[in-house]
């Protein structure tokens, strides 16, 4: 935060100076750091680029907006340097304080209202490794938002009507011959439902391959759920509600929270379709086609869209020859609805409430909504984290709104998309998948839901806590199980997310529990370690009967100055760029620099801390200085914990 506003005084105090000098209006001053911390600790060319207009060297233009320019008070001085750069060298010790009081502060609300859907599970069967994917982009974007001061609603789209659901309810009725009351009893017996889902739509899916003329009763059921007629459709929805239920105890493992579900089957009793379509047709872009391959079908004509040139078949259905809406057709409904131009909402109900009595909302087009329930949807901008298959799909979903009329809304219409996740081979051996011989080569492994390859998720965190509680014995172990399962489930998570999110989202992952669990580079359980050493230096401190000296009162009269070296001060300023990072994090949807920073803080305190030890050091002073830099690197790293989601154990 300090930085910024340094940064922001100084862009402004350049502009009013060039005014003041040359009667020119600049409108934007590039201020970035230096390559070198000797040449200080911002600079700008801003001399260089008003050479042609003010008709004067650069260097000259840069000499004179110096010599009169007020400084923020952290600012110790301005140089000129080379051609005409202005270098601008803070006061350590001003910014030091200030920076370690703002560590973490929250920024002041935007006002700016977003929606981030993701998750986004077919409620099926369990989550698999694939699915924490999304999930971890999604909520480590809404605790960037968030921190950046946004209010983020956060939404999980429930597919509770899709062919998938059909196939589950399928098996059930014509495999195992098995109703509601059989079906209900099976959730109620306290196994994994989602489990046993899983086995038995990989049944189905062998099945249709034997007997094809058998996909007739996926054509069946689904008619019926869509229609929301008789008991296929209430054993639809009970099979869903019981798989969400387990899919958002698995998310609730990684910390990841919602405060809506959205289901499908609303998004079609409500009949939002319905008034979008009126709307689409009304525009002209979408039509009905009287003959050729799309005969009988509402198509939207794209061909003379930009976003489509080029493509062979730019058109896209959106309600087929026999009337039934196809995915991207009720996804513009969606997102009309997310942006508050669809017209009515939904009722809503509670779905379950999370321990500090916080409730995740469903609809519901029932009589059972609940009044007084909060308001959601009409966001000004939305980030829909989807794959990078559905890319085309997103594309036609903003094309919709444009064509509505609302372009402003379709530019604020995020795609959020990713590459999928793979297993090592051997990760998928130790999770007991078969890996053939000619398999165990490869780089990675993909999976199949549909043939009932690959890993649960639960199944992955289990494994991970296991490996970690292996890790912590001995040494490591506080003598306590409790203590010792705590430590292993945030080892854990740390070691998931910061996998999942270390990686640029265009690179196939291939997880690896032996490296995600490593306690040596790149890895979430280093980053745990490094920081957690902090703490421990200050006990062992207080221990001795030495004060670490960190209370306010006694930092204040720090007198740090140029004894601040620069191996200390390059800790203060990476500390201090993290806001920064999170900006260029959600600007670019590259949350890969946010681990990148986590680790490149961590290497570079590990290297000041081995030159600069701290709990040995026999002069006060200097003591104190290393010990209030080890603090800035705490509590920037619980910072950026925060952020990614990883939770801050007490010990390691």
């Amino acid at each position: 935060m300090i930085l910024e506003q340094i940064t922001e005084q100084l862009s402004d105090a350049i502009k009013a100076r060039v005014l003041t000098l040359f009667g020119i209006p600049v409108e934007r001053v590039i201020l970035q750091a230096p390559p070198r911390l000797a040449m200080g600790d911002l600079a700008t060319a801003v001399a260089m680029e008003l050479a042609k207009q003010a008709r004067k060297a650069p260097r000259q233009i840069a000499e004179a907006i110096a010599s009169g320019l007020e400084l923020p008070a952290a600012v110790s001085r301005v140089s000129v340097e080379g051609a005409g750069y202005l270098n601008f060298h803070f006061d350590r010790r001003l910014f030091t304080l200030a920076h370690l009081e703002a560590i973490g502060a929250p920024l002041p609300e935007t006002g700016h209202r977003i929606t981030v859907e993701h998750t986004n599970i077919n409620p099926n069967k369990a989550a698999h490794i694939g699915h924490l994917r999304n999930a971890v982009l999604g909520d480590t974007l809404i605790r960037s938002l968030v921190a950046l001061g946004h209010r983020v609603e956060r939404q999980n789209y429930i597919d509770d009507t899709g062919v998938q659901v059909a196939d589950v309810v399928v098996g059930f009725e014509r495999l195992l011959g098995e109703g509601i009351a059989e079906v209900q009893k099976r959730i109620a017996d306290g196994t994994k439902f989602d489990y046993f889902c899983w086995d038995l739509y990989a049944r189905v899916g062998h099945h249709y391959e034997a007997h094809p003329e058998a996909l007739e009763w996926r054509r069946e059921t689904l008619h019926k759920i869509e229609k929301g007629e008789g008991d296929t459709a209430k054993l639809g929805a009970i099979i869903a509600k019981a798989v969400v239920k387990r899919h958002l105890e698995t998310t609730l493992r990684l910390g990841i929270e919602y405060d809506v579900l959205v289901k499908e089957s609303d998004i079609i009793r409500q009949r939002f379709w319905d008034r979008a379509f009126e709307l689409l047709k009304k525009s002209g872009s979408v039509i009905f086609e009287e003959e050729g391959k799309h005969k009988g079908c509402w198509v939207m004509k794209l061909a003379d869209s930009p976003e489509f040139e080029g493509m062979e078949e730019p058109d896209k259905i959106l309600v087929r020859s026999n009337g039934t809406v196809t995915y991207v057709g009720k996804d513009i409904a969606y997102q009309l609805w997310k942006f508050g131009l669809i017209g009515d909402t939904f009722g809503y109900r509670e779905f379950r409430r999370y321990d500090d009595g916080r409730i995740v909302w469903e609809t519901t087009s029932d009589d059972d909504a609940v009044a007084g329930a909060p308001h959601f949807g009409g966001a000004q901008s939305v980030y829909n984290v989807i794959d990078v298959r559905q890319g085309y799909l997103q594309k036609i979903v903003k094309e919709g709104l444009r064509i509505l009329g609302h372009a402003q809304q379709a530019e604020r219409s995020i795609h959020f998309s990713y590459e999928m996740v793979a297993l090592s081979p051997a990760t998928a051996k130790s999770l007991g998948v078969e890996v053939k011989p000619e398999d165990e080569q490869k780089a990675y492994l993909e999976m199949s839901g549909r043939k009932g390859l690959g890993v649960k998720a639960d199944d992955m965190l289990d494994e991970l806590e296991a490996k970690a509680r292996e890790k912590i014995s001995g040494e490591r172990s506080s003598g306590s199980e409790e203590d010792d399962a705590r430590l292993a489930r945030q080892i854990a998570i740390a070691a998931l997310r910061y996998f999942m999110l270390k990686y640029g989202r265009t690179k196939v992952i291939a997880f690896d529990v032996a490296e995600a669990l490593s306690f040596e580079g790149d890895s979430g359980p280093y980053l745990l370690y490094s920081t957690v050493r902090v703490g421990n230096i200050f006990r062992k401190m207080q221990e001795r009967g030495v004060d670490p000296m960190l209370a306010k009162d006694q930092v204040d009269r720090l007198a740090i100055g140029d004894e601040l070296v620069d191996d200390m001060w390059q800790i203060v300023r990476m500390s201090a760029d993290t806001e920064n990072v999170i900006r260029r994090a959600v600007e670019t949807l590259e949350l890969s620099l946010l681990t990148r920073h986590a680790f490149d803080l961590a290497q570079t305190f590990s290297s000041f801390y081995h030159k600069f030890p701290i709990l040995n050091e026999k002069d006060d002073a200097e003591r104190q200085r290393r010990a209030v830099v080890a603090e800035v690197f705490r509590r920037t790293m619980v910072q950026i914990f925060g952020i990614i989601g990883i939770p801050m154990p007490e010990r390691m």
